[in-house]
């Protein structure tokens, strides 16, 4: 969809090109800031910001430098939705305060602690993303892009900033939460 012509006016700042491009990448991006984020009105603000952040790069930008616009889109709006929920720092901070426990430890949170086996391919969406969101910021981060968007442990640990042992525990533990969210969603769905 991202023509030459129409990043020409882009470039220009013209707000009628800004708009058409939003109107048809907002389904796309919009599905990618609700798994980044805790909820639908950080997602509004976020898909909102990070598209906002991407313009404004690309209009910094030479065309010749891109390949494939779309692809670098995706791309670039991952990279803010990243620095959008690094910047809540209160949010992304608290997930250094939770640690797994050993086997002997009585505090609710257990790596250790058996799991149901789930068939993800029968989980409606709205249960996938609301285990998405119910996990703190760091986790969510990790999971979304390792397991959702495919990056590698050592291209996590360079976008956060951070070390790959910290992605790796990022990560088991973003793994073992997000089970647990199913799990209790599944359990509450056959109460009701």
């Amino acid at each position: 969809m991202l023509t030459e012509e129409l990043i020409t006016e882009i470039q220009s700042n013209k707000k009628e090109a800004k708009k058409l491009v939003f109107d048809f990448y907002f389904g796309k991006l919009a599905a990618i800031a609700l798994r980044y984020s805790k909820d639908q009105d950080q997602a509004h603000k976020m898909v909102h910001h990070s598209f906002q952040a991407c313009i404004q790069k690309l209009q910094l930008m030479r065309i010749e430098k891109l390949e494939d616009l779309d692809t670098w889109l995706e791309t670039e709006f991952i990279a803010q939705c990243i620095l959008f929920v690094k910047a809540i720092s209160s949010e992304y901070y608290v997930s250094s305060t939770v640690h797994p426990n050993s086997h002997t430890s009585n505090t609710p949170y257990n790596l250790f602690e058996s799991n149901l086996i789930i068939d993800f391919k029968t989980i409606n969406t709205d249960s996938i993303i609301s285990g998405l969101q119910k996990m703190v910021p760091a986790q969510r981060l990790v999971f979304n892009l390792h397991v959702i968007d495919g990056f590698s442990l050592i291209e996590i640990a360079t976008k956060l900033e951070t070390s790959e042992e910290t992605v790796k525990n990022n990560l088991e533990k973003a793994r073992y939460n997000f089970q647990k969210n199913i799990e209790k969603q599944l359990k509450s769905n056959l109460v009701s």
